[in-house]
C-alpha cells in the first residue's frame, strides 16, 4: 500500500465530504501508484482518549475501535456497546495507520521527510531543521541552528579569534562566575558551544553544551573538562555532550563537573576544554 498524506483542506470542500480522494503519484520505477488523502485525520485518533491510534488497535464484534492502552481502563468493555473489547486486533486499520505518513513540522524550514502519522512530535525533536534559541541572555532569537550561528556572529560576536575553537583541539576557557556562561563557535560546523556554570551550596557546577538538536546529521560531540589550581586537577569526561534547543537556567543533573569551594579562587575560572566530534564508524 502506497504512503498516505494528510490534507486539512481542499477545493472540493471540507465538511461536505469525509471520503478518501485516490489519486495517481509516480513510483521510482515509473509506474502509477495511489496515495491516499484523508479528508478527516480525526479517524486515526482512539474514539475514547481522542489520542492518535498506535499499534495493536483492538475491536468489538460490532467494529468499534479503541487503542490498546483504553481496553484496560474500559474493564475491556467496548464503551458503544459494551460488548468484550481488547482480545481481537483490528488488523485493517492497523495497516491504514502504517501507511499514512506526514510531511515534517519543520517541511517549511527545509525538512524534506515525510513521517509516520503520529511520530511527528518525536521526529520534531531529533530533526535538524528544529528552532532553537540565541543563547545571550535577553535575545532569544529563535531559528535554525545553523542560522542562529550566523545570527551570532552578525550581532553578538566580539570577533575575536579566543571565541573560536575547532573540535580535537584543546583550548582555555577563561570565564567569571558571575557571569554564568561563555560561548565559543565552532566555524567549520557552524555550531556554538555553551559553557556555563552554576555556584551553589557544594560548589560550582560547570558544563558545556552544544545549542543545536541532536539530529544525526549534527552528530555526538564528546568532551573533557579540568581545572588545576594550587597543584590539584580535577577532570571531567563526557562521552556525548547534551544537545540543547536554549541554554536552561537549572542547575544540571547530569553531565557536569563539581568544583568544591575550596578550590575555587576568587570569581574567576580558568579551565582547559576539549571537544571532539564523534567519529561514525
Amino acid at each position: 500500500m502506497a504512503g498516505a498524506s494528510i490534507s486539512e483542506s481542499s477545493s472540493e470542500g471540507i465538511g461536505s465530504s469525509r471520503k478518501r480522494k485516490l489519486s495517481p503519484t509516480s513510483s521510482g520505477n515509473g509506474t502509477k501508484k495511489l496515495s491516499t488523502m484523508l479528508f478527516d485525520p480525526d479517524s486515526l485518533h482512539c474514539p475514547i482518549c481522542v489520542e492518535v491510534l498506535t499499534i495493536p488497535i483492538f475491536q468489538c464484534d460490532n467494529g468499534h475501535l479503541a487503542c490498546s492502552s483504553c481496553c484496560p481502563k474500559l474493564r475491556n468493555k467496548c464503551a458503544s456497546c459494551a460488548l468484550p473489547i481488547g482480545h481481537s486486533r483490528c488488523r485493517a486499520m492497523e495497516t491504514v495507520l502504517e501507511s499514512v505518513f506526514v510531511p515534517c513540522l519543520n517541511s517549511s524550514l527545509g525538512c524534506t521527510k515525510n513521517i509516520s502519522y503520529g511520530n511527528e512530535v518525536a521526529h520534531d525533536e531529533e530533526c535538524e531543521f528544529a528552532i532553537c534559541l540565541c543563547p545571550v541572555k535577553g535575545c532569544n532569537y529563535p531559528d535554525m541552528y545553523k542560522e542562529i550561528y550566523n545570527h551570532y556572529n552578525r550581532n553578538h560576536s566580539q570577533r575575536s579569534r579566543r571565541e573560536t575553537i575547532c573540535c580535537g583541539i584543546p583550548f582555555s576557557a577563561k570565564m567569571s562566575i558571575s557571569d554564568k556562561i561563555l560561548i565559543k563557535r565552532e566555524h567549520n560546523k557552524s555550531l556554538l558551544f555553551a559553557v556555563q556554570c552554576f555556584r551553589e551550596q557544594y560548589g560550582v557546577y560547570v558544563t558545556v553544551s552544544c545549542i543545536a538538536p541532536p539530529a544525526p546529521e549534527v552528530g555526538e560531540f564528546p568532551y573533557h573538562l579540568s581545572y588545576t589550581v594550587d597543584g590539584h586537577t580535577m577532570i571531567y569526561k563526557s562521552p556525548k555532550m547534551k544537545m540543547v534547543f536554549e541554554v536552561s537556567s537549572e542547575i544540571p543533573q547530569e553531565n557536569f563537573m563539581l568544583i568544591p569551594h575550596s578550590l575555587l579562587r576568587g570569581d574567576v575560572l580558568e579551565m582547559e576544554i576539549c571537544i571532539c566530534k564523534l567519529k561514525k564508524e
